[in-house]
């Protein structure tokens, strides 16, 4: 099994607590967790990465676990998303490793969630920003929780490196008006609606 060591991790929490008009009654929280971890793959074609997956389960747990836990428990998140940035000497599959690991993951640790779990990812050196989508857990056609969360890091990925990031929301965009499917109106049977 390939290793992914980690070199650094990082918390990011953020409440919006207005956006132009009036205040809501909590803010809404935001969060993410990134993690640099050393790319096994970097400058080598590897016709078989599908079981280098198992490799980032633990990680993937972990990250969610933790970001969880940072934007007040499970009951709390209703959006989420993933990301990864791969530095230069990586190609884009190396990236796509943490499809499962981390998505799977945070639905795993957030029970029902039915939604497809949005993510983007990168080619990018050190300084690398990525803004991951957020979506509703539970239905994709909820436009309140259209949203994103930029992430990065000011030294990774390196060139050997590979950044996976989790994304979580609690509540809406604030202010959210533009019709659509409301949270409160989600049967969450089919992931779309």
């Amino acid at each position: 099994m390939p290793d992914f060591p980690v070199r650094k991790m990082q918390l990011i929490v953020e409440d919006v607590h207005h956006d132009g008009g009036p205040a809501p009654d909590a803010p809404r929280r935001l969060g993410a967790m990134i993690a640099c971890v050393r790319n096994p793959f970097a400058g080598v074609y590897e016709p078989d990465l599908q079981s280098a997956m198992d490799s980032l389960k633990p990680l993937g747990a972990e990250m969610s676990e933790r970001l969880i836990a940072a934007l007040g428990g499970k009951a709390a998140v209703d959006g989420y998303g993933k990301g990864a940035i791969v530095g230069e000497a990586g190609e884009l599959e190396h990236a796509a490793l943490w499809h499962v690991p981390g998505g799977y993951a945070m639905r795993g640790l957030l029970g029902q969630s039915n939604a497809i779990v949005p993510s983007c990812m990168k080619r990018g050196g050190v300084g690398t920003r990525l803004d991951i989508p957020l979506g509703h857990i539970n239905a994709a056609y909820v436009r309140s929780h259209f949203d994103g969360i930029e992430v990065g890091l000011p030294d990774g990925p390196k060139a050997d490196e590979v950044v996976f990031a989790l994304a979580m929301s609690c509540g809406g965009r604030v202010h959210s008006r533009m019709g659509g499917l409301e949270a409160w109106d989600v049967t969450g049977k089919d992931g779309l609606r």
